[in-house]
């Protein structure tokens, strides 16, 4: 099963020779709806900040709208220019229903609902971002925000769509390495640029669009560079719990006679205002060429992305090789490198039964080094491709259906002493479908996924193989008021991870021995989901309730022993279920032509239970977001306060976390008018520096999040 460098390439030359790798992605479609749009027969999205209702538009892979299977949320425009960090989780953390894992401004992974890692996919225009931030919360994503175009979030049944490891949800980073139109200027061009006071962030992008004549082709560039210093934030580095139990280990150790030891933990328990070994530097720069045609489309991309980022340490952790004593522990980093190559394209067939044929591909050759000072500890490796295919069907009577299939595979390397996970190799088959039954006031979706997947390991009598059965049906009912409501039913199976598997051994980065167990079964569950949404005179608002129930649901959590002087994290299986509900409102309370006032509030809760009535581990508290904002044609301006709850409902051995009020404000200025995208921000954000942790982060009790930050951030058209 192994894929290796040659084949891979050999792969890869034959699919971009012939164009035989017909997969699908939502930005694909662009021109073609783009053409509709101005026919009358898609909606045309605004950049420009629009209430609830408009932020639930995301361009589906099979349908223009995903108005039905609900869970959607889009972040474009000015709202992501404003929200934009270094990482994608926490560039997402306003959006209702999701919050993040941190270490640091250079890895953080979004969380959606409460679920997390292998459970949520990050992709990159349909397809995964082919790297490792799956297996373990301090590996980052490789992919630039800086680059996003529009960043859309799937929660529920849609991420069904994007296959079963999106069993929790999606995030789809759009941008434009491939061309999705032919631009109307000459030099179609943009520049954006960052600054963060709170880490003394800066970083600075660039793209251009060039049409080759009138020969149909485009030509894409872009780059971006940005770098941070080590994190201020608002208060003490350790959580009051943990500055509490250093002090009484250094008492302890002082008792016994360990000077050095008790200076040691007293030392990190005084420190405050900043984060010791939390910087970051990335780079990213693409190149792509795409020819746009008679509603077809064909196109590809090469690119690169680099990050270096500092891991921030756990207070008192030592770490060994497997024997002897634990040595002194020395700033962890970690290095990464990721060569990209990627291709779409759409063919308008206008058959009798296939109207459209769409695919997308990418290949990826990934590498990254956790260092130990200066010192190389554990490499890992991967190498690692995907392609989808999907032909949509004629409207038969109000009909229309959409399949494929999909193919991904990716081989996995780890290298060095504490290599906690073997080096293994996965490959996964899938066939999907989707229907769609439109009607005058009542309207039914449904989606159905079969894949088949292997995993290999590199010793004898790993190999396992899944088969993994997903589906969900829903329906809306729409009022003549424009009122919505509807439910939908899902079920969702998922095979386990490498790293659930066959995971042995220290993991220096997150100062833990993990293991994992080679008997996990598929991961099932039955969701449901109830939703409203619509408008009542000035007020427009959304909410939706849902339920997993989860049999052989599979977890780690830390088991209360130590190896080589780290904590243990063990993966089990057992039931499990997740209730919560997400709601939107937003009123506008004076309007006069271009000017208008709102106020806006989102809340978000989860509550999950393993079997047995345990918690389970790292689930975000409830969370109320709640503003006041005012705009005319050029300018607009916001305050906020974020309330989050403690959260007190925890698993064994794992810390409760405080709650915290968080007030941010911004202005933002089109110096051009809302027409064009040149836009100005100037943000500050938690304003009174207040003490901030998110509880579904590992490493909340000693690493907190920023502290107060002034941010000046613009983006400039040409």
């Amino acid at each position: 099963m192994r894929m290796g460098r040659t084949r891979a390439l050999l792969l890869l030359g034959c699919m971009v020779w012939n164009g035989a790798a017909w997969a699908q992605d939502p930005a694909i479609t662009e021109p073609l709806l783009a053409e509709e749009a101005a026919a009358g027969d898609a909606p045309v999205e605004e950049e420009y900040h629009e209430p609830p209702e408009a932020q639930i538009v995301v361009r589906a892979p099979f349908i223009a709208e995903l108005n039905i299977l609900t869970g959607a949320s889009t972040l474009s425009g000015t709202e992501l220019l404003d929200s934009v960090r270094p990482q994608i989780g926490d560039t997402l953390t306003r959006l209702p229903g999701v919050s993040a894992t941190s270490f640091g401004p250079g890895a953080s992974r979004p969380v959606l609902r409460g679920l997390s890692g292998t459970r949520v996919r990050v992709l990159t225009d349909g397809i995964g971002s082919i790297d490792v931030s799956n297996t373990s919360a301090d590996h980052a994503v490789a992919i630039d925000p800086l680059t996003a175009e529009r960043i859309e979030v799937l929660r529920g049944p849609p991420a069904l769509l994007y296959g079963s490891d999106a069993i929790g949800g999606a995030v789809n980073i759009i941008d434009r390495r491939i061309p999705r139109a032919m631009p109307e200027e000459n030099i179609h061009g943009d520049v954006t640029a960052i600054y963060g006071s709170a880490a003394d962030e800066r970083g600075a992008g660039a793209a251009i669009d060039i049409p080759l004549g009138t020969t149909g082709f485009v030509f894409h560039a872009d780059g971006s560079y940005g770098n941070t210093d080590d994190l201020e934030v608002g208060g003490f580095v350790a959580s009051p719990l943990l500055r509490a139990e250093l002090l009484a280990d250094a008492a302890e150790e002082r008792a016994e006679g360990h000077v050095d030891e008790a200076e040691e933990l007293e030392e990190f328990a005084a420190l405050r205002g900043r984060l010791p070994n939390s910087f970051t530097e990335t780079e990213s720069a693409a190149l792509g060429l795409a020819f746009i045609r008679d509603r077809n489309a064909f196109g590809f991309s090469v690119s690169h992305y680099g990050s270096d980022y500092g891991i921030p340490a756990r207070p008192g952790a030592g770490h060994a090789h497997g024997e002897g004593d634990a040595e002194e522990e020395a700033p962890v980093s970690i290095g990464l490198e990721q060569f990209r190559f990627d291709s779409r394209g759409a063919v308008r067939v206008n058959g009798v039964a296939i109207e459209r044929v769409q695919f997308r591909f990418g290949f990826a050759d990934y590498e990254h080094t956790e260092f130990e000072g200066e010192e190389v500890g554990t490499v890992f490796g991967s190498q690692g491709m995907e392609f989808r295919l999907e032909l949509q069907t004629v409207d038969w009577g109000g009909w229309s259906l959409s399949y494929g299939g999909q193919f991904y595979a990716r081989d996995l390397t780890a290298v060095g002493a504490e290599a906690f996970v073997p080096n293994n190799s996965t490959e996964n088959y899938s066939l999907f479908a989707f229907f769609e039954r439109a009607g005058d006031y009542l309207t039914f979706q449904g989606a159905a996924r079969a894949e088949f997947s292997g995993v290999d390991a590199a010793f004898a009598g790993a190999g396992r193989s899944f088969t993994s059965l997903s589906g969900a049906l829903g329906a809306t009912y729409e009022l003549d008021s424009g009122l919505q409501f509807g439910a939908n039913l899902s079920r969702a199976e998922r095979a386990p991870t490498p790293e659930e598997l066959y995971s042995f051994g220290p993991h220096i980065a997150t100062q833990a021995f993990e293991i994992g167990d080679i008997g996990l079964d598929t991961e099932k569950s039955i969701g449901f989901e109830a939703f409203l949404r619509g408008r009542a005179g000035p007020v427009t608002f959304g909410a939706t309730a849902f339920a997993n129930w989860y049999s052989d649901y599979i977890f780690d959590t830390e088991i209360g022993s130590e190896i080589d002087g780290l904590p243990v994290f063990q993966y089990f299986q057992t039931d499990a279920r997740y209730l919560g509900f997400e709601a939107e409102v937003s009123a506008r309370v004076w309007e006069e032509g271009d000017n208008v006032v709102m106020v806006e509030a989102l809340a978000d809760f989860v509550r999950a239970t393993l079997e047995g009535g345990e918690p389970v581990p790292r689930i975000p508290p409830l969370r109320i977001l709640a503003g006041v904002e005012g705009r005319t044609a050029r300018l607009q301006g916001r305050l906020e306060a974020e309330w989050v709850d403690d959260q007190e409902r925890v698993a064994t051995f794992e810390s409760p976390t405080d709650g915290h009020i968080m007030v941010n404000a911004s202005v933002s200025w089109r110096p051009f008018g809302r027409d064009d995208d040149t836009t100005l921000v100037a943000s500050a954000n938690n304003i009174f520096d207040v003490d901030a942790r998110r509880h579904a982060s590992l490493t909340n009790p000693f690493v907190p999040l920023a502290g107060r930050d002034f941010r000046l951030s613009g983006r400039f058209h040409f």
